[in-house]
């Protein structure tokens, strides 16, 4: 797992880092900074939605997954759960950080694919690039968030720990057009995120989680009775 460790380390050293260069931060560049995440994300996941919008076949199926996505998120509370169990330590909008950090660092073709190639074929360089542009990423996450942007690293080490550990059964299910939905999916997430930033919208991005298991549904489903 030297991928994933260089990965997590990566995002440990960019929070100090970023955490650091906060402190002699005046307001205003703060909140310059805010802006430029805030952009950035939703830049970067329409860029994915749109880029994987072009090679999937099934058109409508993001638009399900968004709404069926959302009813369950909404019913479990799944965004005001977190933002609960984050304000216990924090009384800043550090949730609103690590649901962002969350969402970039580990919804992305190079934290999925990257611990599988490093698991069967001892191939690092998908993680050794995800290590690259986490490391910056969470220099600017945690230079408005604070250094509590450092737990993202913990949740990316059990994400891609367990599909390391986990590679044999998920290789032959993770085909390209699963990944083409998942990062249509994953890109609308990322953009959401990056719009509450820009307190467009807020949508309360948690909670539409669940929309990235319903490609993952409807492909077993089609493997199942369609063939």
């Amino acid at each position: 797992m030297i991928g994933t460790i260089v990965n997590t380390a990566a995002i440990l050293v960019g929070s100090v880092l970023g955490s650091i260069f906060k402190k002699g931060l005046k307001e205003k560049y703060q909140t310059a900074l805010f802006t430029a995440i805030g952009l950035a994300a939703t830049v970067l996941g329409i860029n994915s939605a749109v880029t994987h919008m072009n090679d999937s076949a099934f058109p409508v199926l993001f638009i399900i997954s968004l709404a069926g996505g959302s009813l369950l998120g909404t019913a479990l509370d799944l965004d005001g759960r977190f933002q609960r169990l984050v304000g216990r330590f924090s009384s800043s909008n550090l949730g609103q950080g690590l649901s962002t950090g969350i969402l970039l660092f580990c919804i992305g073709t190079l934290s999925i694919l990257g611990p599988i190639e490093s698991a069967l074929r001892g191939d690092h360089t998908y993680l050794y690039m995800n290590a690259t542009l986490d490391l910056v990423t969470s220099m600017v996450l945690a230079s408005s968030y604070g250094i509590g942007i450092a737990l993202t690293a913990g949740v990316l080490l059990v994400w891609q720990g367990l599909i390391y550990w986990s590679a044999d059964i998920l290789a032959p299910f993770l085909t390209a057009p699963l990944l083409t939905e998942i990062s249509i999916v994953g890109g609308i997430l990322i953009a959401t995120s990056g719009l509450s930033i820009l307190k467009i919208i807020n949508p309360k991005t948690l909670n539409l989680l669940p929309a990235l298991l319903v490609p993952v549904v409807w492909f077993l489903v089609k493997g199942l009775f369609m063939g």
